[in-house]
């Protein structure tokens, strides 16, 4: 019944949300991308600019720093002191902040939608004016090596993640923290920084998003009076990450100061921007769907409540990345069960997606938990941004995200079998054990 009523909701509000939203986009003479989505019902606005580059874009040596160019961006411009970017937004009743992944990094403000003019400005002058300074770098760089050691050096479960990443996508940039390895953090220059900023900071290499309470000839206008007079760079040649095919089965032991002993699996998958067969990637969401959709779904029903082999289970797939992805199932094994024995528990369920019938019900209950997702996202004007920005970064439409409903819907039992039996084998697999010790992280093995 829940369901039901779940299923019912997500189709009441999908026409309500087509019609409430208008989404239009335009390019500048200098290649500035610009999308803009009306949605009038509430008086705020967030503006987002977002760069085609992250760690997916650096080479050995250089890892981790896009990321530190982000911590960078808001140490002022030659009309912007250090400091004043951040207590201006907070002065004028906004939220700012940015982020990297591997693929681009992005930074936003939020303002009801009177501050957009100063939001557009403040964000122009910082893609052309940005001041990296010696003394400032030295200072960020500390900040950002202290970062890893909180999240990484000194946290068994992301020292796990990170050797899990570095050996499943073994032959791309993918296999790199996007906050770097610590060597190339502790050699970094800001004479770096500058080139990198000089490189891909530009308007041809970027997309403004501004979703909100606004009207899409005023932010023409806004945009056209402070970014147009930026001058477009030649942008270096950028290769979609590609895994080699069929690789090898891998494997990674470690003992960590952990709290439990924690599986790692991960499948070397296409995306969006390298399936040969766009139909490949929707199969494979679909099949995670039935894997870990919900607490009837496959892994959680048999494994965790029925066989109590597992505690925990979870599983991933991002479907849109530039080049290459991983489907991953990290789990917890109930007490008296080993790793071993939880990986070949989670290898039967993987398997008998190959074999067993998947029933109608099953298709349901995923299409409608990933329909209801998709739609409730768009009660967030930061998250319709998020979707929008992330598409065309990744050299996708934004029209991808409202089209996904209906390409999964067309798949079926048999393509998911067809999908299990092609990605889910042991040349494209990687473990991770991870079993707790007493000693130190930086004792242990």
């Amino acid at each position: 019944m829940v369901m039901r009523k779940l299923w019912l909701l997500s189709l009441l509000i999908a026409p309500l949300w087509a019609s409430a939203a208008v989404t239009n986009e335009f390019t500048l003479a200098n290649g500035l991308k610009v999308v803009v989505r009306e949605d009038h019902r509430s008086p705020v606005v967030v503006t987002q600019a977002w760069y085609k580059v992250g760690s997916s874009y650096e080479s050995t040596g250089s890892t981790g720093i896009s990321h530190a160019l982000e911590h960078m961006m808001f140490k002022g411009t030659t009309k912007v002191p250090a400091g004043e970017f951040s207590r201006l937004v907070a002065y004028f009743g906004g939220e700012d902040n940015a982020f990297t992944t591997d693929d681009y990094t992005a930074y936003y403000q939020l303002y009801s939608n009177n501050r957009l003019p100063l939001a557009i400005e403040l964000e122009a002058d910082r893609m052309a004016n940005l001041q990296l300074k010696e003394d400032d770098f030295k200072q960020e760089i500390r900040v950002v090596m202290e970062e890893r050691r909180q999240r990484t050096d000194d946290n068994p479960q992301g020292i796990a993640l990170e050797r899990f990443q570095a050996v499943a996508m073994l032959t791309t940039p993918n296999r790199n923290p996007t906050i770097g390895w610590m060597s190339d953090l502790e050699n970094m220059s800001v004479d770096e920084l500058k080139k990198w900023y000089q490189t891909w900071y530009a308007p041809n290499n970027a997309t403004l998003v501004i979703v909100g309470d606004v009207n899409t000839d005023e932010v023409k206008a806004l945009v056209e009076k402070y970014f147009a007079a930026i001058p477009s760079q030649i942008l270096p040649k950028a290769y979609n990450p590609k895994e080699l095919s069929a690789i090898g089965e891998r494997e990674v032991k470690l003992e960590l100061p952990a709290k439990v002993p924690n599986l790692y699996l991960g499948f070397n998958v296409p995306s969006l921007t390298s399936a040969k067969n766009p139909k490949d990637v929707y199969a494979l969401r679909m099949l995670l769907g039935v894997l870990d959709e919900g607490l009837s779904a496959r892994l959680e029903s048999r494994l965790v409540r029925e066989k109590r082999i597992l505690t925990a289970v979870n599983s991933g797939y991002n479907l849109f990345a530039r080049g290459d992805s991983l489907l991953t199932i990290t789990a917890v094994p109930a007490e008296g069960h080993t790793l071993e024995e939880a990986k070949a528990a989670i290898l039967t369920e993987l398997n008998n997606l190959k074999t067993e019938a998947i029933s109608d019900d099953e298709l349901k209950r995923v299409y409608a938990s990933i329909l209801a997702d998709n739609v409730f996202s768009q009660d967030s004007i930061s998250e319709q941004a998020n979707q929008i920005g992330m598409l065309e970064s990744l050299g996708l439409s934004w029209r991808v995200s409202d089209e996904l409903p209906n390409n999964l819907k067309t798949i079926t039992a048999d393509d998911i079998r067809q999908s299990a039996q092609q990605w889910l084998v042991p040349a494209n697999m990687t473990t991770l054990y991870l079993k707790p010790t007493t000693l130190n992280v930086g004792e242990a093995k």
